[in-house]
């Protein structure tokens, strides 16, 4: 439901939206319209008022913003339900929230709560050490992170309608996020090298990983099976699938965003700049000295990436200073290692 309607919906009205926004094309045609954006991470109708007139083009709702988490430590789950609904009652863009990593039960709440996407991320504590959610089942669009290549594939594979690179979050360091963008164009510049043989190979590669739960079994026997069914045949050709776009794209065949680390105007024009289709951006705003100003001037300079004069009048808007930030190397836990 990328566009809320302000009229209740009758079981009848509900059931034929599912049927239209269940499928693949439709997930997808949701996560375009997000193309050329910034989305940001709010904590409360406050922060939503700011993304909104800043022109963000939606809004993460989460209980704590990316650098919060990491200080606080312990176990990171879904926020709660009440703060969620409290942010989609008071905007009209679309509304995104977080899920853990194979929680599916965290995701079927949000979706039905009405959210418009779910973030199956890596900034909360992942609930399973095996396997992402089963995307496919949902009837509305997830979006994933991605470190590489392989990662992104089985995302898509499994029903991802947006990726975007993990990057570091809450640290204000764009590094890991460029790393992630560098990465995942140079292994789609080798899989475009790849004749039929290679890309059989490759897509072996890539389904390696649903095996790591029967390759720990001690026990003899064989059961080759994931939530998104059997390692066979069928998954090599959907996965093959995905790869074949890649192959004639030059791209990943879903909208890609950045994440993790934007923490200013110019952190924003080098990801556009990078190849990605729009922006993420949390703790570097609202951990900024002046947040209303700095959503303003990172919307200014994704829209404007790729003209200097206007990067540097949005950089030149900042009154403040930007978000502290963090070297990775004095990081006690890598957000961007969870997730397989």
């Amino acid at each position: 439901m990328l566009f809320r309607s302000n009229r209740p919906m009758t079981d009848q009205s509900l059931s034929s939206q599912a049927r239209s926004t269940g499928s693949p094309l439709v997930k997808r045609g949701l996560a375009e319209m997000l193309k050329g954006g910034v989305i940001m991470d709010v904590v409360n109708p406050e922060q939503a008022a700011v993304a909104e007139d800043a022109g963000a083009v939606a809004v993460m709702a989460l209980e704590r913003v990316p650098a919060d988490i990491r200080k606080a430590g312990g176990v990171a789950r879904m926020s709660h339900p009440d703060m969620i609904q409290g942010i989609l009652d008071c905007t009209s863009i679309p509304v995104m929230a977080k899920s853990r990593i194979g929680h599916d039960g965290e995701a079927r709440i949000l979706e039905a709560m009405g959210v418009d996407m779910v973030d199956e991320s890596e900034v909360l504590t992942p609930a399973d050490p095996y396997f992402h959610i089963d995307k496919k089942s949902h009837d509305i669009p997830f979006v994933c992170g991605a470190t590489g290549l392989g990662e992104a594939v089985r995302r898509i594979y499994e029903g991802a309608a947006m990726i975007r690179t993990k990057g570091e979050a809450g640290t204000g360091n764009v590094v890991a996020a460029v790393t992630h963008a560098r990465l995942i164009d140079q292994e789609i510049h080798q899989i475009q090298s790849l004749d039929d043989q290679g890309l059989d190979v490759a897509t072996e590669s890539i389904m390696e990983r649903y095996r790591v739960l029967s390759s720990q079994s001690v026990l003899p026997g064989t059961h080759l099976h994931t939530p998104f069914g059997a390692i066979d045949d069928e998954m090599h050709a959907g996965i093959r699938s995905v790869l074949d776009d890649v192959h004639r794209l030059g791209r990943l065949p879903v909208v890609t965003f950045s994440a993790g680390g934007i923490a200013t105007p110019a952190d924003a024009s080098l990801m556009m700049r990078m190849g990605m289709d729009g922006i993420f951006v949390g703790s570097g705003i609202f951990k900024s000295s002046d947040p209303k100003t700095m959503a303003d001037a990172i919307v200014m300079a994704t829209a404007h990436y790729d003209d200097a004069s206007k990067v540097a009048e949005a950089m030149a808007m900042m009154q403040g200073d930007p978000m502290k930030g963090d070297e990775l190397e004095t990081l006690e836990v890598r957000l961007d290692q969870r997730g397989w």
